[in-house]
């Protein structure tokens, strides 16, 4: 069997997806492999509940998993700061779509999850994704809204269809030829 690339899903509102960056990159450079990364959007509530409706078991989890993410940034001399509220990050996705097609992904990448862990980017916010893009050297930011409106959703839906084919459950998810590795 014949691997064309290392299929790489992340969430940008994942720590242990922004964890994973760097060392994602450098697999994939060891093996002579293009990384293909892929958004895939965490329903948060389904598996670690509601904010507002968490049950202590969950809060233990959300803790420990905030705790451990910083005890690896930090180690790494990276910013882990947990969010302040469940963000939908389907538009920062769509983005990091629009970034690739603008020949502009790795600086976008890095740039959202860098800021999202320091809490200096709304990852729901257009008009911050947009500056983003601009600070990045897209050739048309402006562009972007339209294409999360029309092609870019449609693009994203297929991916997400095609992951959930795969059977991608989380985070980052690495796929090599027909075998998926999580974590």
């Amino acid at each position: 069997m014949s691997i064309e690339s290392l299929i790489v899903y992340f969430d940008y509102k994942s720590p242990y997806a922004y964890l994973a960056k760097d060392d994602a990159r450098g697999l994939a450079a060891s093996f002579g492999l293009p990384l293909d990364w892929r958004p895939y959007t965490l329903e948060i509530p389904q598996f670690l509940g509601a904010v507002e409706t968490r049950n202590p078991h969950q809060w233990r989890r959300v803790k420990y998993s905030y705790m451990d993410a910083r005890r690896i940034a930090n180690e790494r001399g990276l910013i882990v700061y947990g969010p302040k509220k469940i963000f939908d990050s389907r538009l920062s996705h769509i983005g990091a779509l629009y970034a690739a097609a603008e020949g502009v992904f790795d600086a976008y990448h890095d740039q959202v999850f860098a800021r999202f862990f320091k809490r200096d980017l709304d990852i729901e916010d257009e008009d911050a994704l947009i500056a983003v893009l601009e600070s990045c050297g897209a050739a048309n930011p402006s562009g972007f809204p339209d294409y999360a409106a029309g092609k870019g959703a449609g693009q994203y839906r297929q991916i997400l269809a095609e992951a959930e084919n795969l059977g991608v459950f989380g985070v980052p998810t690495f796929v090599v030829g027909e075998e998926i590795f999580w974590g």
